[in-house]
């Protein structure tokens, strides 16, 4: 069998490959403390649930369009209204089974040999992979050269040239938990005005997950821009919803037709009642989400204070999102190493930083959807073997 050699550029998350060797080590007896995968440990909110029912009982079966149910993406523009007051047209929104749809598309409509696509390095794994495999030039901006782990407006600026096709902005940020505020990000929307070739792809899945009362910088808020912004966006995060593979996004009016192909040639349509349960979710309360962020504000600090308590890590304080990315560095190890040892000594599951970017090789990533007992566990654990 001969295989195509695109399949060669084509990465991973790794985050799953560590879900796999820690199933495997409690399969044989030892007890593990997960803190590795990226998903709220709350349960989908009843009433979403429901809705999903009902759309079945009612006999929501059969295919729907490719861009989604026109009712769902009528909910996602009056939570826009709601959320930025901004007044967006539901045929520029698309239905998506998940968040990684999007990042694919997106790629594959502007990336190919000769492209450049500027993107964040530590980030979630699939962009770099996606760049890699269309054949694009990777033009990377380090995270880790901030000590807050934050973009650099003027950096991400100073790297675009005649061959940038796509700048792929991700905040709050994953893996690092850094966020920008809006004073920087209107400072890259006034620089982008000048680069009219440059198309913007914003991932704003955690942005109903901001510490500290802040505001989200959405990207909506430059309508000057729109022509050329890609918007990622979904239930996963916000809602508990991670296993439904629902998502949506908006996008620049020459590219909808192109997306809609490539959905078609693809998974056709996202299923019917995950559709019902999306609108549920975004025209009902938002009481789940407060609760969740009460929660995640108590499991931050706890996290924060725990692993800069620890010998030789020192951690950044998140912003949004649910991680911590700390360096480790200072014990002796790398991140990779110090991966190991915590799964195989303390039974704690996390990601080294090297499964989001090659220069976080002195960091991990931890998640802190997971509840504040098995946080403290976790650290009690590792603070052993550490010392």
């Amino acid at each position: 069998m001969k295989l195509a050699k695109s399949l060669d550029r084509l990465g991973t998350e790794s985050a799953f490959t560590v879900l796999a060797e820690a199933k495997k080590l409690e399969s044989q007896g030892k007890e593990m403390i997960h803190l590795a995968l990226g998903q709220p440990d709350f349960k989908t909110p009843k009433h979403i649930v429901e809705a999903a029912k009902k759309a079945l009982d009612d006999g929501h079966h059969g295919y729907v369009l490719s861009n989604g149910i026109l009712e769902c993406r009528q909910a996602v523009t009056r939570k826009i209204k709601k959320l930025y007051n901004q007044d967006i047209d539901p045929e520029r929104i698309i239905i998506m089974p998940g968040g990684k749809p999007t990042m694919h598309y997106a790629i594959q409509c502007l990336g190919e040999p000769g492209a450049e696509i500027i993107h964040p390095t530590p980030a979630f794994p699939i962009y770099e992979s996606m760049i890699n495999f269309t054949g694009s030039t990777s033009v990377p901006y380090d995270l880790t050269e901030d000590k807050n782990l934050k973009f650099n407006p003027e950096k991400i600026l100073s790297l675009i040239t005649d061959k940038t096709r796509l700048l792929i902005l991700i905040n709050p940020n994953n893996p690092t938990g850094s966020f920008v505020e809006k004073s920087e990000i209107d400072f890259l929307a006034e620089g982008l005005k000048k680069h009219p070739q440059v198309t913007i792809l914003s991932d704003e899945i955690y942005s109903r997950q901001i510490f500290d009362g802040k505001e989200m910088p959405s990207f909506f808020y430059y309508p000057e821009l729109r022509e050329r912004l890609i918007v990622l966006e979904g239930w996963s995060k916000a809602y508990s919803m991670t296993g439904w593979r629902l998502g949506w996004s908006f996008w620049p009016k020459n590219l909808i037709e192109h997306v809609n192909k490539l959905l078609i040639n693809s998974v056709s349509c996202v299923n019917a009642s995950a559709q019902y349960a999306g609108i549920a979710a975004l025209d009902g309360p938002d009481d789940s989400i407060k609760h969740m962020m009460e929660k995640f504000t108590l499991r931050r600090k706890l996290i924060h204070e725990g692993l800069n308590n620890l010998p030789g890590v020192e951690c950044s304080l998140p912003g949004g999102a649910f991680y911590a990315f700390p360096k480790v560095s200072g014990t002796g190890m790398n991140g990779v190493e110090f991966t190991k040892k915590c799964m195989h000594e303390a039974g704690v599951a996390i990601v080294p930083g090297t499964a989001f970017g090659h220069t976080a090789t002195d960091y991990v990533r931890f998640s802190f959807a997971a509840s504040r007992d098995n946080i403290s566990k976790a650290l009690e654990k590792i603070s052993k073997i550490l010392k």
